[in-house]
């Protein structure tokens, strides 16, 4: 029965043309012309009667934003460390597992962001349903953006603190918001700096406002902005000029989580505040309590992926290249394109068959570029939403630029 009601469920999904299916993915192997590029994947995938399909696909999917994820330097690094420290940390880090390269790393990434102190978790995830529930409970009130990501959603849950949601990037509703709960005993507003579906940046330093008025923590979580925001990619709140105001008072109430296997190209994430915030969440977060540290290569890996973001400012500027190129393209074609000064360009399709469907063509001309339906993003916004990243050359936007205007008639371009 109750086998029979998933399968059902599971019907439903694949008939709205709701259905996400997993497929596996590889570099391209030794040989090919395109081998090592990380731009590139060969994708398997297994059709309904068993058949397995294999093909190499240009890919705008991924959150490789700078092109770090088989960069040689992190590739060594990772690969020195394993030898030295073995593949995995053995504990947590409050029993065993905290090894000298996470200490390191720890120290680098708050110097790097501009706050005292950090401390690392295994994904953003963790991070997030780790430290809300650890900073807020019953009697409290959290605020959150009506788009934030599920992680910022479900911490929130999680902590069994009152959640108020705002309309997206609402500044006027959060201080109302703010108003209504000032009889809270903590109150934490929660949103994302680069909204990773729509692409567009948080008011931060007017949110900060509204959080010293009323006496209020601000968190952002700057998944998609990390590395790739910002002078030196230290960040959006950087990227604001908000790195003046955070080295003093107002660093207080800011709490700053960015993932590490998106620009940074390795995994984790990490968040960064005053040393009492961070004492406590070592204290009293449960996701990084209870889980067994990152594996010290691991670390290492992100300690070089730190110098060569400072240093290798050309990823940045390229990127901003082939964001100008692929939105001058696109609007050009009356595309649908969201106001993204990111990264994240999200093309909006409306319903969610419509969008598969271009997704499909895309892939049978080698481009791949997902399609985002709900419960992701609201009905009717169904989109494809193209990540580019420094790895791209401008001849791999203006294809996809191409194919999009014309998907049928890209075939030519494949074998180029």
């Amino acid at each position: 029965m109750l086998l029979d009601d998933l399968s059902k469920d599971l019907g439903a999904l694949r008939d709205a043309h709701l259905l996400r299916a997993r497929r596996i993915v590889e570099p391209l192997p030794p040989g090919s012309p395109r081998a090592g590029h990380p731009a590139w994947i060969r994708m398997r995938e297994t059709g309904a009667d068993g058949t397995e399909r294999v093909r190499d696909l240009l890919s705008f999917a991924g959150n490789d934003y700078l092109g770090l994820s088989r960069h040689p330097a992190l590739v060594e690094a990772a690969r020195e460390a394993a030898a030295r420290y073995g593949v995995g940390s053995t504990a947590s880090p409050s029993v065993c597992g905290h090894w000298e390269p996470h200490e390191q790393l720890e120290r680098e990434l708050a110097a790097f962001v501009g706050l005292p102190r950090a401390t690392l978790f295994h994904s953003g995830y963790a991070a997030n349903t780790g430290v809300i529930p650890a900073l807020v409970e019953r009697g409290d009130a959290v605020i959150s953006d009506s788009l934030n990501h599920a992680c910022l959603i479900d911490g929130a849950r999680l902590s069994r603190a009152e959640v108020r949601i705002v309309p997206h990037l609402d500044l006027a509703a959060l201080d109302a918001e703010l108003r209504a709960t000032a009889g809270a005993r903590r109150r934490l507003v929660i949103a994302d700096a680069v909204f990773s579906m729509d692409g567009d940046i948080a008011p931060i330093g007017e949110m900060l406002d509204l959080c010293e008025r009323h006496d209020a923590w601000l968190m952002v979580d700057d998944a998609h902005g990390f590395g790739v925001l910002g002078e030196a990619g230290r960040g959006t709140h950087v990227h604001l000029g908000l790195a003046g105001r955070l080295s003093r008072g107002a660093q207080q109430r800011f709490i700053y989580m960015a993932t590490l296997g998106k620009a940074a190209g390795v995994a984790g994430a990490f968040v960064a505040g005053v040393a009492p915030l961070v004492d406590w969440l070592v204290q009293r977060a449960r996701t990084y309590m209870f889980a067994t540290a990152a594996p010290p290569a691991q670390a290492q890996a992100l300690r070089a992926a730190l110098r060569v973001i400072a240093e290798e400012g050309w990823r940045r500027e390229r990127l901003e290249q082939l964001r100008t190129l692929l939105r001058s393209g696109l609007l050009r074609q009356a595309a649908t394109l969201l106001p993204s000064p990111t990264a994240i360009q999200p093309l909006i399709v409306g319903e969610s068959a419509a969008a598969v469907d271009l997704m499909s063509r895309l892939l049978d001309v080698g481009l791949w570029t997902p399609a985002i339906r709900p419960p992701t993003v609201p009905a009717g916004t169904a989109r494809l939403r193209i990540s580019l990243s420094a790895a791209h050359e401008a001849a791999d936007v203006q294809r996809l630029v191409n194919a999009i205007a014309a998907p049928h008639d890209a075939q030519a371009s494949v074998a180029a």
